[in-house]
């Protein structure tokens, strides 16, 4: 290398050197000066940060948050707390003016003399998603009166809000939400004293306002109106009621509001005069109603749209198209009407379109097709006709598809759903498609679904590619024409991920080989119910919570395998050929089990006790009829405290009338019809006997005695059942089934509860029941005596059979009261008098029987009375008028006083009853004029009653006169 080189290599190192030394001097002094500029934070708030700190442990559980970690562990004596993690202090005086601790993994208690309060310089305090264990909020946080900024949110404080945050004047962002308990709904924060009204009167310059899931329990403040900063109001779950004040949607600055799942609170969307810069709108779960304004195309910034189940109605304005910034839409739920406008093909970000569950018709829109964004659609429980356009085929981020329950049809090639790469869940069910699969398919073995619901869409076999699916966890097949026997490779499908099975109301017979027990390891709901099985019980696994085999042919005895199931809720076996006994080992298992079904087989022997007395019992139903159970109703149900119905009927159980079964609070529904049971009656030994009972059969024994109406004061049910003003509901037990499913299927199961009675003459099977449903059928028995006016109380009865007993005396007119009474039976008895003329007020009644009485007197006229034919009458030769041939004369004689006297006790009779006393036995002056007086009133039941006491006064023989 030549000299020059060299000293040309050499001037290059010193010129780096030279600039590293000048960039070390600046780095230095940069250093120097940034340290200069960093605050050094006060002793005493040093201390007070450390002494926080130290009164709490560290448990990583304790916060949520996927990135929580422990802020505090890095603090100590030695530094400077401004540097700490967490800390803000302000640049000029050193104070701690920000402490923000959430998601720090504390737990602990805190109270008043915490050293938090005395950071008095305080402008944001956040210790958001920690567990400070149920401690309240203190009162001591009104001495920050510098926070503008206040998080408590998700760190379970408990009890009553402290009036003092109502002092924190100068608050923009409070936030006390989220303390309560996601698993029960439990919530732990309370405000009523202050209430609402009172935290915030103060707080006018409020920007946010967070509550949700606060216990308000009160309505919305109209003073909100004037919070003209709120840019977020969210009040999700808070118990609020009342009217919504309309002038809150008008707020010029809000942007975010949540009211949603505030069943009680009412509303109206106002017209929207101006722009606004709202872009979440959330009222879902809410009793908001009308419909909704043309003028919603103002909200032109709206991003999410969420008024599900609600009670919105009318057409889907064309003018919700204009909401072009629309990702989110959800009408579910509501009663929507006409078509899809055409509008909303404008909507090209949406990701989530749910129209379901309204009364929605026409066609599926083939632009659909063109909102590619679309990763969930959901139209189902509609009046859509037509078939489901293959443009639908061109939504490759749809993950969710979901258009059953509708009216539409033709032929439909399966093969479109495969194209579709990203769905997962895919319900087609219950319209009237005919699905056609091809023969081979190479994407079948691509496509990976998660939820299928093919039901009643016409298939005749199992669908060739469902073995080729690994991560289904819902498959329902229910509802079609599947016949034969479920092929071999169906226990291979999907083995560790299948959770519900449906499969019923299809022609299978078996199993080509059915495993010891079925393979699925995880599944929960197993419905094979309604198909012709000719084998023994399918053995599920231990996870099983829903077992329904109903209505098949199949054999052999229940295995004691079932004891073991601790996790099962339901078991239906009703309406099969299984026979033997009971395990007694059942009744250990009994703690889980909501509904027993046994309807409907071969069974013998005895109930076994299935409620120990320190048992936890969860059993609501019970169902063990048309067996050939012997032996008495175990008293161990008495233990059932949940149980709401039982039903033994026709079984050969004996023994008196089991009047401890009337402890049960709970207990709606008692069927003991057509067995052995005996005796009278006892009159119940407590008040609450039968409190909530609504339908009572005892019919088809050998009971005796009077009927049991000192039971009618007890039977609050059957006094005051109403009707639910959001629908039809039915007596059922449900059960709340949870999985890890990445599905995230959790999910109500109903089982509704169903009976055979006899409705109107006729043996009825009632698959459901109305909660509103009330009935009383205590026929074929020994019953004797009178029916009790006290019988007229039961005004939610929509049935009442006394036939064929050994009843006396008249029927009472108080029974007009039972104004739902569609159903009367009183024949083949021994009752007199004649036919109350009031019962021609009961509007609902369609089915009327008194014959084989002795009934006297003209049939009332008029209403319903018309159309009941001549057999409603006969045996009562003492009856005339129409329908009968027997005419009453025009002379007809008026109902006798005294009959008069008893339908009303207050009659006459009662007023002169001791005026008549005294004329006639003490033979008084004044008062056989009194009496006189009252012959005149009445003198056909005087004559009587004279004659009556005339008798009683002769002497007969044997007795001593």
């Amino acid at each position: 290398m030549s000299i020059l080189g060299l000293s040309l290599r050499l001037i290059v190192f010193y010129r780096l050197l030279i600039r590293l030394l000048l960039f070390t001097v600046f780095v230095s002094n940069y250093i120097s000066f940034a340290s200069e500029q960093q605050p050094f934070c006060h002793d005493e708030e040093r201390l007070a940060l450390l002494q926080f700190k130290d009164s709490f442990v560290i448990n990583k559980s304790t916060s949520s948050f996927e990135g929580a970690y422990p802020k505090v562990l890095q603090w100590n004596s030695g530094s400077n707390c401004c540097l700490w993690d967490g800390i803000d202090c302000d640049e000029e005086t050193g104070h701690v003016i920000g402490l923000d601790l959430g998601s720090s993994c504390l737990f602990g208690s805190i109270n008043s003399s915490s050293t938090l309060f005395t950071l008095v310089h305080l402008q944001m305090l956040s210790v958001a998603d920690n567990h400070f264990n149920f401690s309240q909020i203190p009162a001591a946080i009104g001495q920050l009166s510098s926070l503008t900024f206040l998080n408590l949110s998700s760190s379970a404080f408990y009890g009553q809000v402290p009036l003092e945050i109502s002092n924190l004047s100068k608050l923009s962002s409070l936030d006390m939400s989220s303390n309560y308990d996601p698993d029960t709904g439990e919530k732990f924060l309370l405000l009523r004293n202050p209430n609402l009204k009172t935290l915030v009167q103060n707080l006018s310059g409020l920007e946010i306002l967070i509550l949700s899931y606060v216990d308000i329990s009160s309505d919305i403040p109209d003073l909100l109106t004037n919070f003209t900063s709120l840019t977020t109001l969210h009040l999700r779950e808070c118990e609020l009621y009342g009217d919504f004040p309309p002038e809150l949607f008008q707020l010029p600055n809000l942007q975010s509001l949540i009211v949603q799942f505030n069943e009680n609170l009412t509303g109206r969307l106002p017209e929207f005069r101006q722009r606004s810069p709202l872009t979440t709108l959330r009222l879902r779960g809410t009793k908001f109603f009308g419909s909704l304004p043309y003028s919603i195309e103002k909200l032109d910034s709206l991003d999410m749209l969420d008024v599900k189940y609600c009670n919105f109605s009318g057409p889907i304005p064309f003018s919700l198209g204009k909401l072009t910034h629309l990702t989110y839409l959800n009408l579910k739920g509501n009663n929507f009407s006409g078509d899809i406008p055409s509008s909303l093909r404008n909507l090209t970000h949406l990701t989530t379109l749910s129209i379901g569950e309204n009364q929605i018709t026409g066609p599926i829109p083939l632009w659909l097709g063109n909102l590619t964004k679309l990763s969930k659609l959901s139209l189902q429980d509609n009046l859509l006709h037509g078939t489901v356009p293959q443009s639908l085929s061109m939504l490759v981020n749809l993950e969710k598809l979901n258009i059953r329950y509708n009216n539409l049809g033709g032929n439909l090639k399966f093969d479109m759903f495969f194209n579709m790469k990203n769905l997962t869940h895919l319900r087609l069910g219950h319209n009237n498609l005919s699905l056609i699969f091809g023969e081979e398919n190479r994407n079948a073995t691509v496509s990976k679904f998660k939820v299928l619901h093919l039901g009643s869409c016409n298939l005749r076999k199992f669908p060739n590619f469902l073995r080729h699916q690994n991560e289904l966890e819902l498959l329902t097949l229910g509802g079609n024409k599947i016949s034969g026997k479920i092929p071999n490779w169906m226990w291979n499908t999907s083995k560790n991920t299948l959770m519900k099975l449906h499969v019923s109301n299809n022609f299978l017979t078996g199993f080509d080989q059915i495993p010891a027990v079925l393979p699925w390891v995880n599944l929960g709901l197993f419905d094979i119910s309604s198909n012709m099985l000719q084998v023994e019980l399918p053995i599920p696994p231990p996870s099983i919570a829903r077992y329904d085999v109903s209505n098949n042919m199949l054999t052999g005895e229940i295995p004691p395998v079932f004891c073991n199931m601790s996790s099962l809720h339901i078991l239906d076996l009703s309406d099969n050929n299984l026979g033997g006994i009971i395990p007694q080992c059942l009744g250990n298992s009994s703690s889980s089990l909501s509904v027993l079904n046994l309807r409907n087989n071969s069974f013998h022997g005895i109930i076994p006790p299935l409620c120990s007395s320190n048992n936890a019992s969860q059993l609501k139903m019970i169902d063990v009829s048309y067996n050939q159970f012997q032996g008495k109703l175990p008293r161990s149900l008495s233990n059932c405290l949940m149980l709401e119905a039982i039903v033994v009927s026709n079984n050969q159980l004996h023994g008196s009338f089991p009047s401890w079964l009337g402890s049960l609070p709970d207990l709606k529904l008692l069927i003991l019809h057509r067995n052995g049971f005996y005796g009278s009656i006892e009159k119940p030994k407590q008040d609450f006997y039968f409190s909530n009972l609504q339908v009572l059969d005892l019919s088809s024994n050998n009971f005796t005695g009077e009927l049991p109406s000192q039971y009618i004061f007890h039977w609050n049910a059957l006094n005051s059942i109403k009707s639910n003003a959001n629908g039809l509901t039915y007596m059922g037990a449900n059960m709340y089934y949870s999985t890890n499913s990445t599905t995230g299927y959790d999910t109500t199961i109903e089982e509704r509860y169903r009976i055979t009675i006899m409705s109107k003459g006729v043996a009825t099977y009632f698959d459901s029941i109305q909660d509103v449903f009330a009935f009383i059928d205590l026929s074929d028995n020994i019953f004797e005596g009178e029916i009790s006016d006290l019988f007229g109380n039961l005004k939610a009865l929509h049935s009442l059979n006394f036939s064929n007993n050994m009843l006396t005396g008249c029927i009472p007119s108080s029974l007009w009261n039972l104004s739902e009474l569609e159903s009367l039976d009183l024949s083949r008895n021994n009752l007199s008098c004649h036919i109350p003329q009031e019962l021609t007020q009961l509007g609902f009644l369609s089915s009327f029987n008194v014959s084989h009485n002795n009934l006297t007197g003209p049939i009332p006229q008029g209403k319903q009375f018309n159309a009941f034919d001549s057999s409603s009458y006969d045996g009562n030769p003492e009856l005339c008028g129409d329908p009968l041939p027997k005419k009453c004369g025009n002379s007809q004689s008026p109902p006798s006083p005294f009959e008069d006297y008893r339908k009303d006790s207050k009659s006459i009779l009662k007023k002169d009853w001791m005026f008549i006393l005294a004329g006639y036995i003490s033979g008084l002056v004044v008062g056989v004029v009194l009496a006189d007086i009252a012959m005149e009133k009445t003198p056909g039941w005087f004559h009587w009653f004279v004659d009556v006491l005339s008798e009683w006064r002769k002497p007969r023989r044997g007795r001593r006169t």
